[in-house]
C-alpha cells in the first residue's frame, strides 16, 4: 500500500512473512484512517465525532459477526471490507480496534494531560493496541509478551510526543503532562512563543522537560526490548528495527540538545543503514548503554 505519511517505523516491510503483510496493511489502513479522521482536513469536530462513532459501530458489527449497518462512505466501506476479512482470517480480537478509536475520539476533546497516569492511559489505547494486534497475528500472546509489547508501544508513542511537540501544538495539543511542566516551572502557554520562532533556542527549562519525557520513553523501550530478541525469525527482526528506530529518534533528540522545535529528529536514509546494522548485528540494548542520555 502507499504510505502517504511520514512514519518513523516500517509498515508491512519485506522483513515480515509474506502471509502477514496483507493483514498488517489492512490494520495500518484502519489505524491511519481513523487517526486522520481526528487530525486531518478541516471538518468540524462534530462531523469527525460522528464519523468515528460510525467506525466504532462498524467494528462492533465485525466483532459480533454481523453485516455492517453503520453509515459509512464508499471509501470507509472498502477499508472495513478488507479489515473484516483480516479479522476473520486471523481470528483477531476487536477490542484493540475499539481502544484505538477511543483514543482518537479523545483527541477531539482532550488537549492536555494532567499527569503520568493520564498520559499512560492514553498510550494504553492509542499505541499499545497496535502491538497487541501484531502479537495476535504472530501467535505470541503470553502475558510477558503482551506486557513487553505494551512497553515498546508506549515508548514509541512517547518518543513521538517528544519529536512532535511543535506539530502537536499546531493542533492545539500538548502531550507533555502538566505536572512535568510544573516541576520545571513552565506554563503551557509559553509554547506559543517557542513555536512562533523555532529558530530561537528554547529555554533550558523546556529542554529539561523534553529530556525528562525522552528518558521515560527510553526506559519503556528498554523494558520491552527483550521481546524483540525473543520473537523468532522475521517478526523478531522487524521488531528489533522498530525498537532501534525509537531509540535512534531519542538519540538524535539528545544530539540536537532536546530542541524539537529547531531540531526535530527524523529518520533518514543514513539512519536506515545504522538501524539495520544495530538490528542484525548488535545484542539487545541495555539500560546502561543508553543511560547517559537520560541525565
Amino acid at each position: 500500500m502507499a504510505v502517504d505519511h511520514y512514519e518513523n517505523f516500517p509498515v508491512a516491510s519485506l522483513l515480515l512473512p509474506a502471509r502477514l503483510r496483507p493483514a498488517v496493511r489492512d490494520l495500518y489502513a484502519f489505524a491511519r484512517g481513523a487517526d486522520d479522521i481526528a487530525d486531518e482536513g478541516d471538518a468540524p469536530a462534530q462531523a469527525r465525532l460522528e464519523r468515528l462513532e460510525a467506525w466504532r459501530a462498524a467494528v462492533q458489527d465485525l466483532g459480533a459477526g454481523r453485516p455492517i449497518q453503520a453509515p459509512l462512505s464508499a471509501d470507509d466501506r472498502a477499508i472495513f471490507a478488507r479489515l473484516g476479512d483480516t479479522v476473520v482470517r486471523h481470528g483477531l480480537p476487536v477490542q484493540p480496534l475499539l481502544d484505538l478509536l477511543s483514543a482518537f475520539t479523545q483527541d477531539l476533546s482532550v488537549t492536555r494531560y494532567a499527569d503520568e497516569p493520564a498520559l499512560l492511559d492514553y498510550c494504553r489505547r492509542s499505541a499499545n493496541p497496535v502491538g497487541r494486534l501484531m502479537l495476535h497475528l504472530s501467535g505470541h500472546t503470553g502475558p510477558v509478551d503482551l506486557a513487553q509489547s505494551d512497553a515498546i508501544c508506549t515508548g514509541l508513542q512517547r518518543a513521538n510526543f517528544c519529536q512532535d511537540v511543535a506539530l502537536d501544538h499546531a493542533k492545539g495539543r500538548c502531550y507533555i503532562p502538566l505536572d512535568c511542566l510544573e516541576r520545571h516551572g513552565l506554563d503551557p502557554g509559553s509554547l506559543d512563543a517557542l513555536c512562533a520562532d523555532p529558530s530561537a533556542p528554547p529555554p533550558d527549562a523546556w529542554r529539561d522537560a523534553v529530556r525528562e519525557q525522552a528518558g521515560q520513553a527510553r526506559r519503556a523501550l528498554l523494558a520491552g526490548s527483550p521481546l524483540a530478541w525473543r520473537l523468532p525469525g522475521r517478526i523478531g527482526l522487524e521488531l528489533r528495527l522498530v525498537v532501534h528506530g525509537g531509540l535512534r529518534i531519542l538519540e538524535k533528540l539528545a544530539e540536537g540538545g532536546y530542541d524539537p522545535w529547531g531540531n526535530r529528529p527524523i529518520l533518514g536514509r543514513a539512519d536506515a543503514f545504522l538501524l539495520c546494522w544495530r538490528a542484525f548485528l548488535t545484542p539487545r540494548p541495555g539500560a546502561a548503554s543508553s543511560s547517559h542520555h537520560d541525565a
